[in-house]
């Protein structure tokens, strides 16, 4: 159910808590190796441009933002340091990041280094500026998973979710990385790890609160409430969802 950041090794440890079969206990499962993938696509992206400004006001869409140095996340434009993001992620992925607001030369993301609705602030100057056109929407009571592109709907399909006492949390995130598990783990073929947290950690896991879209060794639980955050899907549509998603896609969960 939830990623630990990892090692800067080309081979990164990902631990999801809780998320393998009904069956397992949380944290049983250790820590499986994982590649930073290829599999989801970053947006297209130029030099950095004279004008950021100017670019993201001409792009038509949501657009995503990629720091083209180390930078300190703020809580404010020109506020108080909170964070320092850099051009990869903690799994090794480029680090895409949405804009949901801006405010002169700043703009506020969604990035996994703050909490749940809060939003970091980033100077436009360092920052690379690209157009995101693929929403995913999640209705956790339908347990249903939604890719929209440009407005249209590409792909639907069934996923598992929270169970009582660790609901999947709803909310806005981003798309942050695409991952193959090692052969062989609980987790399928893939996992779409996503800027949220689990509030609600499952009692004695110390692996960490990030939550994901991933693969299941039991079929049979996507559709069902039975993870302890995340989303279980079947590795057909994993796949074909990894093929669609893109780095900095914002994705909405809601009940």
């Amino acid at each position: 159910m939830t990623l630990r950041p990892a090692s800067a090794a080309a081979l990164v440890a990902l631990t999801l808590a809780g998320c393998g079969d009904e069956t397992q206990a949380p944290g049983t499962d250790g820590p499986p190796a994982v590649e930073p993938a290829g599999a989801v696509r970053a947006p297209a992206a130029g030099p950095a441009p004279r004008r950021p400004a100017d670019r993201l006001a001409a792009i038509d869409g949501d657009a995503a933002v990629h720091p083209v140095r180390r930078l300190a996340l703020r809580r404010a434009p020109h506020g108080r340091p909170l964070a320092r993001v850099g051009r990869r992620t903690e799994f090794g992925s480029p680090r895409w990041m949405p804009v949901v607001r801006r405010k002169g030369a700043w703009v506020a993301v969604i990035a996994p280094e703050r909490a749940n609705g809060r939003l970091g602030w980033l100077p436009l100057r360092h920052l690379r500026v690209s157009r995101v056109d693929v929403r995913l929407h999640v209705d956790l009571s339908a347990r249903r998973l939604t890719v929209r592109r440009g407005g249209r709907t590409v792909l639907r399909m069934p996923v598992g979710v929270g169970a009582a006492g660790t609901a999947t949390p709803t909310g806005r995130f981003a798309v942050t990385d695409g991952l193959h598990p090692a052969a062989g783990s609980p987790y399928g073929c893939c996992i779409l790890a996503l800027s949220g947290h689990q509030p609600n950690v499952p009692q004695g896991w110390t692996g960490g609160d990030r939550i994901a879209v991933h693969g299941t060794s039991a079929p049979s639980s996507v559709g069902a409430a039975v993870s302890s955050g995340c989303l279980r899907a079947r590795d057909g549509d994993l796949r074909r969802l990894m093929a669609l998603a893109q780095l900095g896609s914002i994705v909405r969960i809601r009940a």
